[in-house]
């Protein structure tokens, strides 16, 4: 199990670098946004090009972060009748749905797209607006995306799973505040409680 944990660190290690390196291109996003716009409207010019740059972007940011949105358990949940259950039942549903439905729905699309990144690949194909982008880096990025939620999906399973046999932590536990995050609290709290005391004494002057 030791060796199953240190697995899953890498895994988590890696899924947190590429979802802090996808904060570029949100940002790349924004500025392409930006000037698309600014050249439309200051010199009536616009660029199919940088229209679907945009999109490209949100696809990448949406498809290769669903293993960092995973790891940092940001994903929906409905939780109207597991919440009420015990922390152990919870995780069972979790094993449950990762090995039976999430990791089975992760190797089928991944398995049925391939066809379509291939054949994007081998024909070349090109938007059919005018000035378009060319589309296999917009077909690939699904098998990407969905290979990288299931190697996450993994690193989870074993977490649970070493949580249910009691050889880890909580999987679902929040991590411990730093040094300075804490620090930063009681500065709060400090400077609240004297906004606090200051109106206070200001009402009782009144």
């Amino acid at each position: 199990m030791n060796a199953l944990l240190s697995f899953a660190r890498a895994i988590d290690w890696m899924s947190e670098r590429i979802g802090r390196s996808l904060y570029w291109l949100l940002l790349a996003a924004v500025l392409i946004s930006t000037l698309n716009a600014i050249v439309r409207k200051a010199f009536d010019m616009s660029s199919n090009a940088y229209l679907e740059a945009q999109w490209y972007l949100f696809a990448a940011v949406f498809m290769l972060g669903a293993g960092y949105v995973f790891l940092h358990d940001q994903h929906v949940r409905i939780d109207v009748i597991s919440s009420r259950l015990s922390r152990k039942a919870q995780v069972w549903i979790d094993v449950t749905g990762i090995a039976f439905f999430l990791l089975p729905l992760c190797a089928f699309v991944i398995w049925t797209s391939l066809p379509s990144v291939q054949l994007a690949i081998t024909s070349k194909e090109v938007s059919a607006n005018p000035g378009g982008l060319i589309r296999w880096p917009l077909y690939i990025m699904v098998p990407i995306g969905f290979g990288l939620l299931a190697i996450q999906a993994v690193s989870e399973l074993i977490k649970r799973i070493a949580y249910l046999m009691g050889r880890g932590p909580d999987p679902h536990a929040k991590p411990e505040k730093t040094a300075e995050e804490k620090l930063l609290d009681d500065l709060a709290n400090e400077e609240a409680d004297r906004a606090e005391q200051a109106a206070r004494a200001a009402k009782a002057g009144a």
